[in-house]
């Protein structure tokens, strides 16, 4: 048994969601969104070298001693599964593991809105999934792929870096391309799924003008197509694909995206108020004319009016979202004020001392 599976061991035990390992530092977990070190003694650089290098294939190891960076899923057991990033820091070798539950919860059991199905019903267009890092994005659209995967009869292929949740085929075929092991690039993986006869293409990662490209062409040209980005609010996530080209090119792109877009679900996660794990809040923008408009003319700020006035279409506002949360005692005063994007709104359930905390911040309740 590799040494490092004791430590997996021990996060597991602890019910926590990443391990981090550093040279130098005792090894630490994150437990319900708080870090803590799980031993005393710092880890030396033969025992980090020795620990990576037992889980990791031997290849993609040099690569990643002359690169600094390296991506991979490890499959402890058939129960355990980990995400797993090699990076180097300034005092040597580091590394972070996530886990990735086998089992793939339902929308349902994630508590996202039921709205978030009706885009699984959808033949063509593009949907995002958006967030900051470890919001959850991929256990939602983990979540939608299978709730597709158990209705319908579709191919579906994915293209990750690295393969998260593994999925088994039910009524559609699922075919999951890793970067850069069976495929070189988001972008390479995007290209060749419009000549695989695919109907879905979850992209894992838009984060370059080529693949945003491909991704609009491709849900212009008859494929569902499911992306994540990191922003955290939809008026945010139309305009970073509009920011990504060229300003000669904008007008053109947002005429391409107010054809497409058919939906955005941006996701934060929040401390529940028993310390006993996290809860999802989130904003949706389901498309309408009237937000196809709206990107057309570039006048993204007017996308506030329209999900706060779409709650019939199941349109939601980050902020109502976590009102919700904190009015049903999930959530704390404090948590919600600061996720929240009008701090104002939350303040005054703060108790007098986070007030005055609060206060401290100067500016920090105005409205972003």
């Amino acid at each position: 048994m590799p040494v490092i599976d004791q430590l997996f061991h021990t996060l597991i035990e602890l019910g926590g969601s990443d391990l981090h390992l550093s040279e130098g530092q005792p090894a630490k977990v994150r437990v319900h969104g708080s870090i803590k070190p799980i031993s005393e003694e710092n880890l030396s650089a033969e025992t980090m070298e020795s620990m990576m290098r037992e889980i990791c294939d031997p290849k993609s190891f040099d690569r990643y001693l002359e690169r600094g960076d390296l991506d991979f899923a490890y499959e402890m057991d058939a129960e355990h599964r980990f995400r797993c990033n090699y990076l180097k820091q300034q005092n040597g070798l580091a590394c972070v593991f996530r886990i990735i539950p086998t089992k793939i919860a339902s929308l349902e059991q994630l508590g996202i809105p039921q709205v978030v199905k009706e885009f699984g019903h959808l033949r063509s267009g593009l949907v995002l999934v958006t967030g900051p890092t470890g919001s959850g994005k991929s256990t939602t659209l983990a979540a939608l792929l299978d709730y597709i995967n158990t209705n319908f009869r579709r191919h579906i292929i994915t293209v990750e870096e690295p393969i998260e949740f593994v999925h088994r085929n039910k009524k559609s075929i699922i075919t999951q391309r890793e970067v850069p092991i069976q495929t070189p690039s988001f972008a390479d993986g995007l290209r060749a799924a419009l000549r695989q006869d695919a109907d879905i293409v979850l992209v894992g990662e838009m984060r370059d003008l080529e693949t945003i490209s491909l991704a609009l062409t491709a849900a212009e040209t008859g494929l569902l197509v499911f992306g994540t980005l990191h922003t955290n609010n939809a008026r945010k996530t139309v305009d970073r694909i509009i920011d990504v080209f060229p300003a000669e090119q904008q007008s053109q792109v947002r005429t391409m995206l107010a054809a497409s877009l058919k939906g955005v679900v941006a996701q934060l996660l929040m401390k529940k108020a028993d310390g006993k794990g996290r809860a999802a809040v989130n904003e949706i923008l389901v498309a309408t004319p009237a937000v196809a408009a709206i990107i057309r003319e570039g006048a993204t700020q007017k996308l506030y009016d329209v999900i706060i006035g779409g709650k019939a279409q199941g349109m939601q506002f980050m902020d109502d979202s976590i009102w919700q949360k904190l009015r049903d005692g999930f959530i704390s005063p404090m948590e919600a004020y600061m996720k929240a994007i009008d701090k104002g709104r939350f303040k005054g359930f703060l108790p007098p001392e986070e007030q005055a905390v609060a206060n401290a911040g100067g500016g920090e309740d105005k409205k972003k």
